[in-house]
């Protein structure tokens, strides 16, 4: 079943599209093989949201001179999210988003970029400057680590923004849970202090409740599932067969919706 609409996935911060590696792992591919048309933005791994959105932007307005559409929907992982959020609230591009759908985006941001961020100032700046370094290498044009940390600290408000156009995009937002630090060598570590600080529903990096945007659907599956995980990375192969089928599922709820 196809979408009215292209799927653009929205990836988050520290990956990207580089050769062989896709940020979304077999997703694209996936979704493909199901009849589905689909890109993946090419954003920058470690650009500012501002930054991001306007790369995603462009690109956004390629896939529809190029598909012959008005409109995409977007299905954006992590920071993807708040970059189009930005996109359609503060570039204009409300009438070229049918929907957004975000999966363990930060909407009220993360206790980890906040405590690395409120570490003495040097850290975080030495830090960032061998970020940008490698990320200019592997192909940012803009990176900018230390702005994405500032922007990634919890919100000191309960309220998280909304779109402007909230009546024009169908949002909906989705978490999910690492009940085990050894289900995922790569959030082991973030898991670990996480559980330290108190954050019992977490990824590993995103909280439940940071995730809940617009019409909150809950958990991607039922079972313990890592932020790194949601995009194909350490996927071990009996719980792959359960993230293809989420997204497959995703895709014709859209299209079941008229997207």
């Amino acid at each position: 079943m196809e979408t009215k609409y292209p799927i653009v996935l929205a990836h988050g911060i520290a990956v990207r599209e580089w050769r062989f590696f896709k940020a979304f792992g077999r997703v694209e591919k996936t979704l493909r093989e199901a009849g589905y048309v689909v890109y993946t933005a090419n954003t920058d791994a470690f650009g500012s949201i501002e930054n991001n959105a306007a790369q995603l932007k462009t690109q956004i307005e390629e896939i529809l001179r190029k598909e012959g559409v008005d409109k995409v929907n977007i299905i954006a992982h992590s920071k993807g999210g708040l970059d189009a959020k930005y996109m359609i609230n503060e570039l204009g591009e409300a009438n070229s988003v049918a929907s957004l759908t975000t999966l363990c985006t930060p909407h009220k941001g993360s206790r980890m970029a906040t405590r690395i961020y409120n570490l003495p100032r040097w850290i975080p700046r030495f830090l960032a400057f061998w970020i940008n370094l490698w990320s200019r290498i592997l192909g940012d044009k803009h990176p900018d680590a230390l702005t994405v940390c500032q922007q990634l600290q919890l919100s000191e408000s309960d309220e998280i923004e909304t779109l402007d156009a909230s009546n024009e995009v169908y949002c909906q937002s989705y978490s999910s849970t690492m009940k085990r630090g050894r289900d995922d060598f790569l959030m082991s570590v973030p898991h670990y202090f996480a559980r330290r600080w108190g954050e019992v529903e977490t990824d590993g990096l995103v909280t439940v409740d940071s995730a809940k945007y617009a019409e909150y659907r809950g958990d991607c599956i039922e079972e313990s599932l890592s932020h790194t995980e949601l995009i194909g990375l350490s996927l071990k192969k009996k719980k792959r067969r359960k993230v293809y089928a989420f997204y497959l599922s995703l895709c014709r709820e859209l299209s079941e919706r008229g997207f």
